[in-house]
């Protein structure tokens, strides 16, 4: 979509939080979006370590969000929050993407991660989401990984093969894993 062909209240804000608080500023700045009259129509938290991270995607007319980009450098002062925002565009519809998860555990090891991502790039196919983490073993104490990953598949690409090359891809690296279409 062109930025200046928008009308109406198709105007996107992306922000981004980073606090060393164990409190959570998710609702400061869901309350500072729906007091500049925008609407939070995306979000995702997690805490890292004793970290919170937040991704926020506002949605409103343009001087709603010019409102809410003041309120932001305000909030930014008064509170121990790292925050970074910009306007986005709306994303395209991906209907020619099959959601596909993806999950892996195996003893943990320097680079699985990056293979894995490796494997799927190679086969031209997008990260959606991404979760992954290091734990201990409950029984034996060993250092473990686990990954969480959401893909879009082109709807032209042979599911089985995919499937059976990537499984193969973990056997060779003693990783445990599947892939199933995501359940909504």
């Amino acid at each position: 979509m062109n930025r200046s062909s928008r009308t109406g209240n198709d105007h996107q804000l992306l922000i981004q939080a980073l606090t060393p608080a164990q409190r959570s500023p998710l609702l400061n700045l869901a309350r500072r979006i729906a007091d500049a009259g925008c609407n939070l129509a995306d979000a995702r938290v997690s805490s890292i370590g004793v970290d919170t991270s937040l991704t926020l995607l506002a949605t409103g007319s343009w001087d709603a969000v010019a409102k809410l980009e003041s309120a932001l450098a305000k909030f930014a002062r008064e509170e121990d929050v790292h925050l970074v925002h910009y306007r986005t565009d709306t994303r395209a519809q991906a209907s020619r993407l099959l959601p596909y998860l993806v999950e892996v555990i195996s003893a943990d090891r320097p680079g699985i991660l990056v293979r894995i991502i490796d494997f799927f790039d190679r086969h031209g196919i997008a990260v959606e989401q991404l979760h992954s983490m290091r734990y201990q073993a409950m029984q034996t104490g060993a250092p473990m990984f686990q990954a969480q990953i959401t893909v879009g598949i082109p709807a032209d690409t042979h599911i089985a093969a995919l499937r059976d090359d990537f499984l193969e891809f973990c056997d060779g690296l003693n990783l445990d894993a599947i892939m199933d279409p995501v359940k909504f």
